[in-house]
């Protein structure tokens, strides 16, 4: 008895075409959620593997793991204070301006006008806070653009910190009692890491687990919701607002000790830097959404990455060029994430 050859029909062949493919796509988008989660962690792997072998001596050493920290802190503090706006939905352009004028006002208020220091320092968070209302409400309020609304109050806080100084640093008579805000150490930690570790670690809380973190997450979800349940949103996020200028303020306090004078600009390059890992930090451990934690893993693998390059002399170009392609990717990753999780 011959047999016959019965050809698959070309229904079936395409079925199973299309289930190989559906497969092959699961795993790709699954590989690039992975990516999106861990693959920060895993290029800070990397670079603490690499310049520990090109470097063994100076590199992963306890002296230098605390340099890094140190380094890391005052671009957390502001960064913390940046998630907190975006959080809610909201950009902050004037946090750098913000930290160059806190830095002028204390030390002109300590130097000129002979105010005790802790004194100094709270009238300052106060105006930092006050600036970070006027954001929010220029926001909530006045329905103007968060880019337009803080850019235009940064280039402001610029002109009042050139117009205080007029253009030349503060730094004659600087109290010694300024300076150990910053270069003072508890338990063989330079103060920064501590205030750091306190700052972040209060924020987190409030952010997690706290009903005002809720409502912030909230309205950062989705503000139409947030709004149809009762919370208000304009309330809340003009709080993000004046939490993200207390947190420049603090971070102007301290680069004013550490480099003991008063200088117009010096926190404007920690805008970018604040924005780079916060949008790293989105990118790690969650699907794209900003939180604490990840904010400091992000400023931490930045850090790593410059305290890498000075330790072999790389120029200083190879910093901005580091810079900027950190803040592509950590903006490309959180991309990545959000798509991810929402498919």
């Amino acid at each position: 008895m011959s047999s016959t050859n019965v050809a698959p029909s070309p229904g079936t062949a395409s079925a199973g075409s299309l289930e190989k493919e559906d497969s092959t796509g699961r795993r790709w988008r699954r590989f690039l959620q992975l990516l999106s989660r861990y693959g920060t962690l895993t290029g800070l792997l990397i670079m603490v593997v690499i310049f520990s072998i090109a470097a063994p001596d100076s590199f992963l050493t306890t002296t230098n793991v605390i340099n890094i920290l140190n380094q890391s802190a005052l671009t957390a503090l502001i960064a913390g204070g940046l998630t907190m706006a975006l959080v809610v939905g909201e950009f902050d352009l004037s946090i750098g301006y913000l930290a160059s004028l806190a830095g002028v006002l204390v030390t002109g208020l300590i130097v000129r006008q002979g105010f005790p220091i802790w004194f100094a320092v709270l009238v300052v968070l106060a105006v930092g806070a006050v600036i970070g209302a006027i954001n929010g409400a220029l926001v909530t309020k006045a329905r103007v653009n968060a880019v337009i609304a803080t850019l235009g109050v940064g280039t402001i806080l610029i002109g009042l910190g050139f117009g205080y100084t007029s253009g030349a640093p503060i730094s004659s008579g600087v109290p010694d009692g300024f300076l150990r805000l910053s270069l003072g150490e508890l338990f063989g930690l330079p103060n920064p890491i501590w205030i750091m570790a306190g700052v972040l670690a209060l924020l987190w809380v409030v952010l997690n687990r706290t009903d005002l973190g809720q409502r912030i997450q909230a309205v950062g979800g989705n503000i139409e919701a947030a709004r149809l349940s009762g919370i208000p949103v304009d309330r809340i996020k003009i709080i993000a607002f004046v939490t993200t200028g207390v947190c420049a303020a603090l971070t102007g306090v301290l680069l004013a000790s550490l480099l003991g004078s008063g200088t117009a600009s010096a926190a404007d390059s920690y805008l970018l830097d604040a924005f780079a890992a916060v949008f790293l930090g989105s990118a790690t451990l969650r699907d794209g959404e900003f939180h604490i934690l990840g904010t400091l893993i992000g400023v931490i693998i930045i850090n790593t990455g410059f305290n890498g390059l000075s330790i072999f002399g790389a120029d200083t170009f190879y910093q901005y060029v580091f810079k900027g392609g950190i803040l592509v990717l950590a903006v490309a990753l959180s991309t990545v994430a959000r798509r991810y999780s929402r498919a």
